[in-house]
């Protein structure tokens, strides 16, 4: 006799695909200090536009923490164990909604420079060559 299949072996593993995106970030922390003048767009911003930007994201964890006699960060975590901290003293509260949403469209893995001399990579050359107004029957005017 067969053995019995239950229903949660038949669930797939998440991941990035087709059909399936997976956010690489988890959880957004705002520190900000409650009578500093540098946190003052800060907490402006945690009490008109926090509540928003939390519910066009549920896949991420808000988390806001009071640090009194340091400047206003955001930080960001992510899933492949990393995190990205942003100072946010200085801007105004769209700069605020700015650097967050940076922080949620970010992937979390480490920046890369490219290759000296290469700007793009591709595996394999352009068989076009490079495109000139000047390689064609009327030349281009500008």
């Amino acid at each position: 006799m067969a053995s019995a299949l239950w229903r949660a072996q038949l669930r797939a593993a998440p991941a990035n695909g087709h059909g399936a995106f997976i956010a690489p970030i988890r959880k957004v922390v705002l520190e900000f200090c409650q009578h500093g003048p540098s946190s003052a767009n800060t907490r402006r911003f945690i009490s008109k536009d926090m509540e928003r930007v939390a519910r066009d994201n549920p896949h991420v964890e808000f988390v806001v923490k009071q640090r009194n006699g340091h400047e206003p960060i955001a930080r960001g975590f992510y899933v492949n164990g990393r995190d990205k901290v942003i100072p946010l003293q200085r801007l105004e509260v769209t700069g605020i909604e700015r650097k967050v949403e940076l922080i949620l469209e970010s992937s979390g893995s480490k920046i890369k420079a490219l290759k000296k001399g290469r700007i793009v990579e591709s595996t394999s050359e352009s068989v076009r060559g490079i495109w000139s107004g000047l390689h064609v029957d009327t030349p281009f005017m500008v």
